[in-house]
């Protein structure tokens, strides 16, 4: 299994966190729906990480490691708590494409903070994603 099979995962469960997300942040405040989502996703991680690793292996993480998935961490919750507000207010079927924006902003920041290159594939590939996203959420 490689990194496709993972990516489309991933996709099919992202998607289906909006639906249920949407289903479940109704009528209650998008910042408490991601503190109990929050702590479910604490919770289940830390049970897949503990039965697939050993628990010293936390002592092995560098600062470097501590430090980047720690923002990472408060990049994720901020995404989250605007996502949640977002889908309070609007329809999944528009929240949704215009969070997958995200896509170009790693691209961009891949490019500016990874030296990863942007080539022509990657510029239309990103406008496509905007053009997508934009059409998606006028409806």
């Amino acid at each position: 299994m490689n990194w496709l099979f993972w990516s489309l995962l991933s996709a099919l469960f992202a998607g289906l966190t909006a639906i249920l997300a949407k289903a479940g942040v109704s009528g209650v405040d998008s910042n408490l729906a991601t503190a109990v989502r929050t702590t479910v996703v604490l919770v289940f991680a830390w049970g897949v990480a503990l039965a697939t690793c050993p628990a010293n292996a936390v002592l092995g993480l560098s600062r470097r490691t501590w430090l980047f998935l720690a923002l990472s961490g408060v990049a994720t919750g901020l995404s989250w708590l605007c996502y949640f507000r977002a889908l309070q207010l609007g329809e999944a079927s528009k929240v949704a494409p215009i969070d997958k924006l995200s896509v170009v902003f790693v691209l961009l920041f891949a490019a500016l903070f990874l030296g990863e290159s942007l080539s022509w594939r990657t510029g239309v590939g990103g406008a496509l994603i905007v053009a997508g996203a934009v059409v998606l959420a006028l409806k």
